[in-house]
């Protein structure tokens, strides 16, 4: 199984530690695409117009900052890194030993800045949106989309691919041919907010049950005990199956 989540806009940081080895993340074939990213990034924050440049609000100085710094910064694991609804809903710090280790295989945060990550990879806080067109790059989603395609494949092995990425990161990476029929998009009626609390709680949940579900049916079994979910086939080939999915 896989399961494909959003980073979050707000990052924690550490005040010492060592800094971000991009050769040591998991995908080291991702490495060159990593640095040519994180190069582009701090030259775009450095500049007079960096919160325009990068689609943020002026008053984000700080975290507009951190980007010149990614070499440098101390990092620390993806797990602790991201915050915010969804990873609060999910809260891996809390999880038992089995369900960690699930998580630890299972999750993956698709990134601006590295691509993929799993929860133990080390990595220094950013400011970020793949929907940024950075100068010399380009869109983000177009520059990850092949890289992303060349790796991902293989992390998804055989079982379903649960995404509960927004579009604009499920922009960078579309499941194809075999991985599209074990495609599954949760999808939550209602508010923003609560769209990424069920998320979180859905990914918690899949790595708490321990069930490597192969198909979207078997998928849908094994949330089906703390959700209400209803199951929509694809409307045409390549796209991906619907689980509407809410918390009781």
């Amino acid at each position: 199984m896989l399961i494909l989540l959003p980073p979050s806009e707000s990052k924690r940081g550490r005040p010492r530690g060592a800094p971000t080895r991009l050769e040591r993340l998991s995908f080291p074939e991702l490495t060159g695409t990593r640095e040519q990213v994180a190069a582009a990034v701090a030259r775009a924050s450095a500049r007079p117009d960096a919160a325009e440049a990068l689609g943020v609000s002026a008053n984000l100085a700080d975290d507009i900052a951190r980007n010149t710094r990614l070499a440098t910064a101390p990092a620390l694991p993806a797990a602790d890194l991201y915050t915010g609804v969804l990873y609060d809903a999910l809260d891996l710090a809390s999880l038992d030993a089995a369900a960690l280790r699930r998580a630890r295989r299972w999750l993956l945060v698709v990134s601006a800045l590295y691509g993929a990550v799993r929860p133990g990879d080390k990595v220094a806080p950013y400011r970020l949106s793949m929907g940024v067109n950075l100068e010399g790059l380009g869109p983000l989603a177009s520059v990850w989309r092949e890289p992303l395609a060349r790796v991902l494949p293989d992390a998804a092995g055989r079982g379903v691919i649960v995404d509960c990425r927004s579009s604009t990161y499920a922009a960078a990476w579309t499941p194809s041919g075999d991985l599209a029929r074990r495609w599954v998009q949760v999808k939550v009626p209602g508010a923003t907010h609560m769209a990424k609390h069920t998320r979180g709680l859905v990914a918690r949940a899949l790595c708490v049950a321990g069930v490597d579900a192969r198909t979207p049916s078997a998928l849908e079994k094994v949330l089906a005990a703390d959700f209400e979910t209803a199951l929509h086939e694809p409307r045409r080939a390549g796209q991906p199956w619907v689980l509407e999915t809410t918390a009781r």
